[in-house]
């Protein structure tokens, strides 16, 4: 199996001793897809458990060594929602530090999908459908919030 945007997530929040806050943990580079339907962006939730568990994000995951961003979003897509994605433009780059440790490098691209009748795999608790505005930005992963603010998300 491999380390997906939201494995990689839930491995981060493991059960593990806490990391001295001065120690610098390597930033993991991660794509989000950015799809639009009828004015509405594609949300994603992540399981329950840890310190992430059930918080919305944008569809996507960790970007595998020798693979580019677009390469690294259709696998992640096709393994999550199992439909076929083609990654257009980058609309953006966030970076954050999760207080677990976990250090991320986004990547927003534009993305359609070749179906919305999506087959979730065990890593997607539900999926959601919102306008920019109706976004719950606290329900949303802390690395998101910066590229939904822009959108139109109110904070």
């Amino acid at each position: 199996m491999s380390d997906r945007r939201s494995s990689m997530r839930s491995d981060a929040s493991a059960a593990v001793a806490p990391r001295d806050p001065m120690s610098k943990a390597p930033r993991i580079l991660v794509v989000a897809a950015v799809v639009w339907r009828d004015g509405r962006l594609l949300f994603t939730q992540r399981p329950p458990g840890g310190p992430i568990g059930l918080q919305w994000e944008f569809p996507g995951g960790k970007v595998e060594r020798g693979e580019s961003p677009a390469e690294a979003l259709r696998r992640e897509i096709r393994e999550e929602l199992g439909v076929d994605a083609e990654p257009h433009e980058e609309l953006g780059r966030e970076q954050h530090d999760y207080p677990h440790g976990t250090r991320v490098d986004l990547v927003f691209l534009r993305c359609t999908l070749s179906s919305f009748e999506f087959t979730p795999s065990d890593e997607v608790h539900a999926v959601q459908w919102w306008q920019p505005a109706e976004v719950p930005l606290a329900e949303v992963l802390e690395g998101d919030r910066g590229f939904l603010k822009r959108l139109g998300a109110n904070s």
